[in-house]
């Protein structure tokens, strides 16, 4: 859990590490710091700042977690786990935005990953169908209604899905 300057810092101290033990003929050791510094690199481009974006999200620091996610140097790399957090963040901050377009690309594409539980695939598919209603797309807010509903576990959820089918009803 750790920010890109962070991963860096490490990353040079497992090389400085590899090369001291090389030098003083501990290659054991050097291989164990050779194997950690390779794990921090492969952990920057599958897990990179999702984690520590994540907890700023839940604190409602939106600012913080906009950096930690622009710290992501390639998302398509980002495990499948991290890759669905990271879009649906990407998502609500767009829709903070209020630019719509961007929010429905992003929750599209964190409807395609493993997000959490099924209530939390239950809010991204509400999310587009209040997108779609937006659009006046019944056919789509229909749709992804019908599959919310499906995943809806939590009471809260059901309400907010019973809302969204009476807007749809008013189309």
């Amino acid at each position: 859990m750790y920010n890109s300057f962070g991963r860096y810092v490490l990353m040079a101290v497992f090389l400085l590490a590899a090369l001291v033990c090389i030098f003083y003929t501990q290659y054991e050791l050097a291989a164990v710091a050779g194997f950690l510094f390779l794990f921090i690199i492969w952990s920057h481009f599958r897990h990179s700042s999702v984690l520590m974006a994540s907890k700023y999200f839940k604190n409602n620091d939106f600012v913080k977690a906009k950096l930690m996610l622009a710290e992501v140097p390639n998302p398509e790399r980002l495990s499948r786990n991290r890759r669905g957090y990271y879009e649906f963040m990407q998502g609500n901050m767009a829709l903070k935005e209020e630019d719509y377009d961007k929010a429905e690309y992003h929750f599209q594409l964190a409807s395609r990953f493993p997000v959490g539980g099924k209530n939390q695939k239950g809010y991204v598919l509400i999310h587009l169908a209040n997108l779609a209603l937006r659009k006046k797309d019944k056919e789509k807010a229909e749709a992804y209604t019908k599959l919310a509903k499906e995943l809806a576990e939590s009471t809260r959820s059901k309400e907010i899905i019973a809302k969204v089918e009476r807007e749809i009803s008013k189309l």
